[in-house]
C-alpha cells in the first residue's frame, strides 16, 4: 500500500480526474481489468446460483414488508380502492429502471450492483455516493423489515397464549405514540438468526431464501384464493375518494405510488449477486426482470382483493391482510397468512442483508473501505467479517429503532440510485460503445431519461423531511469519503492502470 500512495502522490490530476469524470485514463479505463478480474474468480466466490435462485433472490428482497403492512396504509391514507393504481405506476416506474439494471448487469458482471455500475461509468466520487447511498436501501431496509416481521410473529405468539412483554417487543425510541420497551428482541433474534444463514455459505443461503420465497407465494396465494370468493363489489366504490385534506383524488394516488415504491426497491438485489451467479450475462438480467414481473403481478393482484375484502377506511393497521380476512369471517385463514409473512418477511431480511455485505466487500476491492472487508473464507466462501459486521448494525438498528424511523430514508435512496444507473447506462453508451451488451436498452437514450424523470417525479412527492434527512446522510457520507477513501481508492486506480500498461507492453506479450 505504501509504494501504492508514493505512485499516487505523482499523479494528483490524473486521480482526480479519474475520481470525478471517469476519464479514459482513470476509472473508465478500469472496467475492463474489474470485468476480467470477476470473470477469472480470483475473488474467491462460488459460481452457484442460477435464474430460479436469482429470481428468488429478487422476489424475497421485492415481497416482503410493502405486500404485507405498506398496502393497507396507502389505501387507508392516501389512495382508497385506486391503491391499485398506485401500484401500477410504481411498478412502471421500477420497470423502467430494472431496464436500465439488466443492460449493466450483461456487460459489468459484478457484484455491489449501483456502486460498480456507477464507478465504472463515473468514477470513485459517484461510486462512493452510491455505495453510501445504497446503506440506506439494504441494511436499513433488513432492519425495517425485522422490525415489521416481529409485530406478525408477536401477534402469532399470542394466538397461542404467549405474551412477549412492551419492554421486550418496541424500541426505546417513540415511533409516533406507539408504546416504548427495552429493545425489539425478536426482531434481533431474527437478524441473528439471518446472519448465522448467511454466514455458513452462499449455497446454503441460497437455498434458504428459495425454500421461504415459495412458502410466501404459497401464502398469497392462499390469501387470494380464498378472498377472492368473498368480495364485496362496493367496496370498490368510490374507487377514487374525492380530494380531502392533501389526501385521495389523482393527488392521493401519486402521494401512495410514492409509498408503496417501498415495496418494489431492492429487485437490485439480483445484481449483487452477479459474481456468484452461473453464467451472469444472461442470468442476472433474468433474474432481475424475473423477480420484479411477479412482484408486480402480486402486488396487483393481492392489492385488488385486499380493497375488495373491506372498506379502505379500515386497512390502517400492521397486518392488514390477516385484519381484512377476519372481517370477511375468514379468520383462520387469516391465521396462515400471519404464519406465511413470519416466513415470507425473514426470506426479505436474508436477501437484503446478503446484498449489503456484497457491495461492501466490492467497494474493499475498489479501496473504498479496508481490505478486511473483502477477504473471502477459503471453507466458506463468503466474506465472513463484512457478514458479521452488517449483522450486528442491522441487530442494533433493529432492536432500538422504531419502524417509522427506518422508513423514511429508503425509498428517496433507492430513487436516487435508480437514477444514477439510468444515468450510467448513458454515459457508458458514450465512453465505452465497444463493450459488449448481451442486453441491450432499446430506444437508444430515451428509456433511462424516462426513467431518471420518473423516479425525480416520485422523489418530489415525499415530505421535505425526508430530503434533509437524505442530505444530512450523504454529508456524512462525504466527511468519510475525503477523510479515509478518496486517496485510497486513488491508489487502486493508479495500481490497476500500472498492471493494464504492463499486460499490454511487448514484453508482456
Amino acid at each position: 500500500m505504501a509504494d501504492e500512495s508514493e505512485h499516487h502522490e505523482h499523479h494528483p490530476l490524473q486521480a482526480f480526474e479519474a475520481d470525478v469524470a471517469g476519464d479514459a485514463s482513470g476509472a473508465r479505463g478500469t472496467i475492463d481489468i474489474a470485468v476480467a478480474e470477476a470473470d477469472s474468480g480470483k475473488d474467491g466466490l462460488e459460481r452457484t446460483m442460477g435464474p430460479v435462485n436469482l429470481t428468488a433472490i429478487g422476489v424475497a428482497a421485492v415481497v416482503g414488508a410493502g405486500i404485507f403492512v405498506v398496502t393497507g396504509h396507502a389505501a387507508a391514507v392516501d389512495a382508497g380502492p385506486a391503491v391499485i393504481v398506485s401500484f401500477v405506476i410504481a411498478g412502471v416506474v421500477a420497470t423502467l429502471a430494472a431496464v436500465c439494471y439488466s443492460e449493466l448487469a450483461s456487460m459489468i458482471p459484478l457484484s455491489g450492483s449501483t456502486y460498480s455500475y456507477a464507478y465504472s461509468a463515473m468514477g470513485t466520487f459517484v461510486a462512493w455516493v452510491i455505495g453510501w447511498d445504497l446503506l440506506v436501501e439494504y441494511l436499513f431496509g433488513a432492519a425495517n423489515v425485522a422490525n415489521g416481521w416481529s409485530g406478525y410473529f408477536t401477534n402469532l405468539l399470542a394466538e397461542v397464549g404467549v405474551e412477549v412483554p412492551n419492554a421486550l417487543r418496541y424500541a426505546p425510541v417513540s415511533d409516533g405514540g406507539a408504546p416504548t420497551g427495552i429493545m425489539n428482541l425478536p426482531a434481533m433474534c431474527l437478524v441473528a438468526f439471518v446472519t448465522f444463514i448467511l454466514y455458513m455459505g452462499s449455497k446454503e443461503s441460497a437455498r434458504a431464501t428459495t425454500l421461504f420465497v415459495g412458502v410466501k407465494l404459497v401464502t398469497l396465494a392462499v390469501f387470494v384464493g380464498f378472498g377472492v370468493f368473498s368480495l364485496t363489489w362496493g367496496n370498490y366504490t368510490p374507487f377514487i375518494p374525492p380530494p380531502s385534506g392533501g389526501h385521495f383524488g389523482w393527488g392521493g394516488i401519486f402521494v401512495a405510488a410514492g409509498t408503496v415504491f417501498y415495496s418494489y426497491i431492492s429487485f437490485d438485489a439480483v445484481c449483487t449477486a452477479a459474481q456468484e451467479a452461473k453464467n451472469p450475462r444472461r442470468t442476472v438480467p433474468i433474474g432481475v426482470m424475473g423477480s420484479l414481473g411477479i412482484a408486480t403481478v402480486l402486488y396487483v393482484i393481492v392489492g385488488f382483493v385486499l380493497v375488495g375484502l373491506v372498506s379502505y377506511t379500515a386497512l390502517n393497521v400492521s397486518d392488514p391482510l390477516s385484519s381484512a380476512l377476519e372481517a370477511a369471517g375468514l379468520g383462520w385463514v387469516g391465521t396462515i397468512v400471519d404464519i406465511g409473512a413470519v416466513i415470507g418477511l425473514a426470506a426479505s431480511v436474508t436477501a437484503l442483508l446478503f446484498s449489503q455485505t456484497r457491495i461492501l466487500m466490492r467497494m474493499s476491492e475498489d479501496g473504498m473501505l479496508p481490505k478486511r472487508f473483502s477477504v473471502v473464507s477459503k471453507t466458506r466462501k463468503v466474506p465472513e467479517f463484512t457478514i458479521l459486521l452488517c449483522g450486528l448494525a442491522c441487530i442494533v438498528m433493529t432492536g432500538l429503532l422504531p419502524l417509522a424511523i427506518l422508513t423514511e430514508l429508503i425509498s428517496i435512496g433507492t430513487l436516487l440510485a435508480f437514477m444514477i444507473v439510468a444515468a450510467a447506462v448513458i454515459v457508458l453508451r458514450k465512453t465505452r460503445p465497444d463493450l459488449k451488451r448481451p442486453f441491450k436498452v432499446p430506444g437508444g437514450p430515451t428509456i433511462p431519461i424516462i426513467s431518471i424523470l420518473a423516479s425525480l417525479v416520485i422523489m418530489l412527492s415525499l415530505p421535505w423531511e425526508t430530503w434533509l434527512r437524505l442530505f444530512i446522510w450523504l454529508a456524512i457520507g462525504l466527511v468519510i469519503y475525503f477523510l479515509y477513501s478518496k486517496s485510497r481508492a486513488d491508489a487502486v486506480i493508479v495500481e490497476r492502470e500500472k498492471r493494464q500498461r504492463e499486460a499490454r507492453s511487448p514484453e508482456a506479450s
